[in-house]
């Protein structure tokens, strides 16, 4: 029997990302979750290395390849539509659950239990990880944009870096002072810096 799990995924890259804004540098749920994922797994090293929690940097970039696998079946719904009130964020939370079981139901049965824990993750410590992930993911995109010369998403920067600031996660303000800087950089900056 053949199953359909991985050819969902590879849909990832048609779903974009920021549809009620003009962008200036497209972006696709597939390269957001590279990111985020890539992020997950530095904020968990700071957190295993820096601060000595007991994390797995493994699990957490696992979880954020798929944190939005969802958006497969469901799109992507624009942030101030998903959480434009508290029934909406509910019912939206719950139509997303029933994506990833009906994705889980495209794999073999006996790999279903090794996937579920990512496409529904339920760790509130890799939830965290994650959480802060997609946020700093998202500023780095604003930061992305304006440097393009798009007015679009100061608006939104301003917003995402007032939530980054009131984070609990150590690992977050460690990555903001030592990280983000350089995403305002150009190549030869980049290049030189050492």
């Amino acid at each position: 029997m053949k199953h359909s799990f991985f050819a969902l995924i590879s849909r990832m890259r048609y779903i974009g990302r920021w549809g009620l804004m003009r962008n200036s540098l497209p972006e696709n749920i597939q390269e957001h979750s590279h990111m985020v994922a890539v992020i997950a797994h530095s904020l968990a090293v700071i957190g295993r290395d820096i601060y000595g929690k007991p994390v797995s940097p493994e699990k957490c970039a696992a979880a954020a390849l798929y944190h939005d696998a969802s958006e497969i079946l469901t799109g992507d719904l624009p942030t101030p539509i998903k959480y434009h009130d508290e029934a909406i964020r509910n019912s939206y939370k719950e139509i997303e659950k029933n994506a990833c079981r009906q994705l889980l139901s495209f794999l073999p049965s006996e790999l279903r239990p090794s996937f579920e824990p990512l496409l529904v993750e339920e760790d509130p410590e890799i939830c965290a990880y994650v959480k802060a992930a997609d946020k700093l993911s998202a500023y780095i995109k604003c930061i992305e944009e304006r440097k393009a010369g798009n007015n679009e998403f100061h608006s939104a920067e301003a917003q995402i870096l007032n939530i980054l600031k009131k984070n609990p996660l150590p690992e977050v303000e460690y990555f903001m002072q030592n990280f983000i800087p350089a995403f305002e950089l150009t190549l030869d900056e980049l290049g030189a810096m050492n």
